[in-house]
């Protein structure tokens, strides 16, 4: 105890020496010398020793200096008199901005001065047990699919292991809906999930009703699961094999552990990261929180729940009534309340998961208000500073999280203060040229190398400053509004697997064009009042230099709401996995390259050429196979191949191709994360800021379409699915749709017997097999806890159903509205397709085409688009020896085509 005394003893000490003696006046060229010292000495540390111990803590110190000197002019000899109260008024604005961004960058060095590395813990000899709750809301079918197959995947002993589904898009609220089309689309989604829940082997769960959002869902699993540990994972965070092996131990270890948190990575890019092409070579942002910030808020027990990729003990959550949900960020609140009582936690620094980041930027910005709001929230109703039981290091890493959002506020009075001085000639800031350089540009670039130095290999010089431009214009009313209303704010869920078909400019986009336009003209009035307006001194240059850095930043921001098409509407990801394919009666060792739930990239592993593939193959993988077909072939011994409509079973073996191997994450990642030093940094944004306003202007005409959501499965496989695997493709060969894959299969199985006949029988026609096929609604089924979970995931007892009002009656939907899955097609497409073929007494005359009424009444009565049979003749045939191969065909789906048509043009 003495000598943990004398040491902050003498730590106080030298602070107080420092201080005093970085806050003695000096003039210009004195300050340009110290600080010039500082910024080298700085230099020779990042160069000459490694980046941690007392290096790096040496490099912190030597910037803190520059920091101090900074902020001591700043407050002492820069703001205007009390004779100009306007400038004053704008002064100390500009002052407090400064000084909030100070007290972060003072905070944050003292979090990640020195992170905590963990490893990884052994498995204890006795397993928990482990309840996996995954909370969805409005995702496709196809996405949660792959998250509980994934989780069902998990390299954990199956009897210990329950896969929980919780519904809250079939809640009996939602069933029971006064609006008849959202009641039946409840009930659909409720019975589609059970059963896919009940194939995969999964347990599913719904509620009475929508309440606490999020937290209210997941205190409804608690409820009804038993296991010792909760694994919580967002709908679209599918786990990758090892995600238990390589965070399980720590449990045992700690006894008063109540959280493991791991990093959130994605697939797939943000609008910013998509719209300046950066997503294979940049870090994402939140690289920034998760490969810095968490480890060293680790250090000081002070990591906190995410929402997502965490493992949570049941017994710290029983302690506090489950998850909390006074605020809307129900994450980071329950971790505070936990850490307040005492409770540890632990951050794990390797990519487990894989998740979805919102496509548009008007979904980014969505997801960023809730953020937001939720943790001013959590700052005005459950302060940090005032929580009993937190310690103080631990009080200033929560005041951190907490206090960042406020970025939106200082941003905006960057940006926009030179303005005011240039326009209005107001005074915001009272300097002489000298002391502007001698101050304020040793305090940048000192800024920026700390900035660079802790964290230039996950974060890109100025990103930070475009991410919180991007961010600020919205945001700032976000903030207004909580102050104003700190319960107001409502859960608002964001919007995963939209896909952007076409360029087109945001319709957020013309807040940042005029900021842009008001910069352009800022910077054209200061250089020309400071080369012809008389009495206009070299400050006028300074704050034209700074207006123009704005307008960089400005630029930067017009591409990105310039908004490219994706690449991908089903992210795919590296996986270089082994597998077999199998061609024809060929199996062929491949290595799957990357993958997505619609589509692979296989490379032949002996580098032979692939054989001709005309009906595709299969692909044997997991104990199991995809059909495929070949959708590209960019070298001899590479492939894209298009997947067949995924049956249940498949997304196991689709999970464990994408998820089996975290060693392609990080390997993926290890790729970006590649130093940027500031000179190049600079640059590569300076170069962006010229560009992209260019292209800006070159979408203006172009309007936004609406978002369509993600395909399921069974949909329509898109035109440019595979464009990032396959970069290098140039012209992709013909890409068979999921439905024409299947619709083929079946018609050369009824073909078969008929092998005798002359003639090949007419194929399936194309505007057929593109058609859209909606869901419809399906009776309610009642909601009860996992009584279709199997024995085999069963961790203890089963629970009892879960209470829940019987729900108002529904409409009665008719039986040719229901739902078309895989069955429905076959049946459909197999009745269909017989009409085309030779009946059995009749095999030696020539195949007839289907009748084109017929093929339209039955097709768009199984779309549900109609019950009226589409009256018109088939076009005549043509004896067989005047008609060209095919022409059947040909006349069959242009007839059908006009036939499909014309409801919609006689509307």
């Amino acid at each position: 105890m003495a000598a943990s005394a004398l040491r902050w003893a003498v730590w106080a000490l030298s602070a107080f020496v420092t201080v005093g003696l970085l806050v003695q006046p000096v003039g210009a060229e004195a300050q340009t010398w110290l600080c010039g010292a500082a910024c080298a000495g700085m230099v020779a540390l990042w160069l000459l020793f490694p980046r941690r111990g007392l290096p790096r803590l040496a490099f912190l110190a030597l910037g803190t200096l520059v920091v101090i000197r900074y902020v001591y002019w700043r407050l002492t000899g820069t703001l205007p008199s009390l004779d100009d109260p306007v400038g004053l008024g704008f002064g100390l604005l500009l002052l407090a901005a400064e000084l909030y961004c100070v007290l972060i960058l003072a905070i944050s060095l003292v979090v990640t001065a020195d992170p905590l590395v963990r490893e990884t813990a052994p498995l204890p000899a006795e397993l928990p047990a482990i309840d996996v709750l995954i909370p969805s809301y409005n995702e496709p079918t196809s996405i949660l699919a792959v998250t509980l197959a994934a989780a069902l995947n998990l390299d954990y002993p199956a009897e210990k292991l329950t896969v929980w589904l919780l519904d809250d898009g079939g809640t009996d609220q939602k069933c029971a809906d006064p609006n008849p089309g959202k009641a039946a689309s409840a009930r659909a989604r409720r019975a589609e999930l059970q059963a896919l829940c009940t194939d995969l082997g999964a347990r599913y769960l719904t509620r009475a009703r929508n309440e606490h959002a999020k937290a209210g869902n997941l205190n409804n699993g608690l409820s009804a699961s038993r296991a010792e540990i909760v694994l919580v994972l967002d709908a679209d965070h599918a786990p990758f094999r090892s995600f238990l092996t390589e965070t399980i131990g720590l449990f045992a270890q700690d006894p008063n552990l109540f959280l493991v948190q791991t990093p959130h990575v994605f697939i797939n890019p943000d609008p910013i990261e998509r719209n300046l092409r950066t997503f294979a070579r940049m870090p994402s942002e939140n690289e920034m929180f998760y490969g810095v910030t968490q480890a060293g808020l680790d250090k000081w027990n002070g990591s906190f729940f995410c929402g997502s990729a965490a493992l949570l003990r049941r017994r710290a959550l029983d302690a506090v009534g489950g998850f909390s949900g006074i605020t809307i960020t129900e994450d980071c609140e329950t971790a505070l309340d936990l850490h307040g009582r005492g409770w540890t936690s632990a951050y794990v620094a390797k990519p487990l998961i894989a998740g979805l980041q919102p496509e548009s930027l008007a979904d980014f910005i969505v997801q960023r208000s809730r953020w937001c709001q939720g943790m001013i929230q959590i700052l005005m109703l459950k302060n940090p500073l005032l929580k009993p039981g937190l310690r103080p290091i631990q009080r200033l890493a929560y005041l951190s999280s907490m206090t960042f959002w406020f970025f939106p506020l200082p941003r905006l009075v960057f940006m926009l203060a030179p303005l005011l001085h240039i326009f209005f000639d107001v005074k915001i800031f009272v300097s002489s040229v000298d002391e502007a350089l001698a101050y304020t540009a040793t305090y940048m670039v000192a800024n920026l190398m700390i900035q660079n130095y802790l964290y230039g290999h996950v974060r890109w010089p100025l990103v930070s400053e475009l991410y919180e431009y991007v961010q600020g214009v919205f945001l700032a009313r976000s903030i207004v509004s909580v102050i104003a209303s700190p319960r107001r704010p409502s859960f608002s869920v964001t919007a995963k697997g939209v896909s952007l078909e076409h360029d087109h400019l945001s319709a957020l986009a013309w807040p940042y064009v005029a900021i842009f336009a008001g910069l352009a003209a800022g910077c054209g009035m200061a250089a020309w009042r400071y080369l012809y307006e008389p009495g206009v001194t070299s400050l006028m240059l300074v704050v034209g230099l700074w207006c123009a850095f704005n307008l960089v930043i400005a630029g930067v921001a017009l591409g990105v709401v310039a908004e490219r098409r994706q690449d991908e509407r089903v992210p795919s990801l590296p996986v270089g996995r082994p597998a077999e394919a199998a061609i024809g009666a060929e199996r062929v060792a491949v290595v799957v390259e990357r993958m997505s739930p619609e589509a692979a990239t296989l490379r032949r592993a002996d580098g032979a050429p692939f054989p001709a593939m005309p009906e595709g193959g299969r692909l044997h993988a997991e104990g199991g196979a995809l059909r495929f077909a070949v959708r590209a072939v960019p070298a001899p011994d590479r492939c894209v191949v298009a997947l067949a409509p995924l049956a249940t079973a498949d997304y196991r073996i689709v999970a464990g191709l994408i998820y089996g191997d975290a060693g392609a994450l990080r390997d993926f990642l290890g790729q970006r994360r590649r130093h940027r030093d500031l000179v190049t940094g600079l640059l590569r944004v300076l170069a962006w800021g010229l560009s992209e306003p260019v292209r800006a202007l070159s979408y203006l005409g172009k309007a936004a379409p609406p978002a369509l959501p993600a395909p399921d499965a069974a949909a329509t496989m898109p035109q440019a699915v595979l464009a990032a695997a396959a970069p290098e493709v140039v012209a992709l060969a013909v890409d068979p749709a999921p439905q024409r894959i299947l619709a083929d299969e079946i018609f050369r199985e009824l073909a078969a017997p008929a092998a005798s006949v002359s003639k090949p029988a007419a194929s399936v026609p194309a505007a057929v097999l593109a058609a859209p096929v909606p869901a419809a609604p399906l009776p309610i089924v009642p909601a009860t806890a996992p009584a279709i979970a199997p024995a085999a995931f069963r961790a203890g007892p089963p629970p009892a159903s879960v209470p829940v009002p019987d729900p108002a009656p529904a409409p009665v939907v008719p039986a040719s509205e229901a739902p078309v899955v895989e069955a429905a097609w076959r049946a459909a497409i197999s009745g269909l397709a017989a009409a085309a073929l030779p009946a059995a007494a009749d095999a030696a005359t020539e195949a007839r085409p289907p009748d084109a009424a017929a093929w339209a009444e039955s097709i768009r009565a199984l779309a549900g688009v109609a019950a009226a049979p589409v009256a018109f003749a088939p076009p005549p045939r043509a004896p067989a020896a005047e008609t060209a191969p095919g022409s059947d065909a040909r006349d069959l789906i242009a007839t059908l085509r006009d036939a499909l048509a014309a409801p919609r043009n006689a509307a």
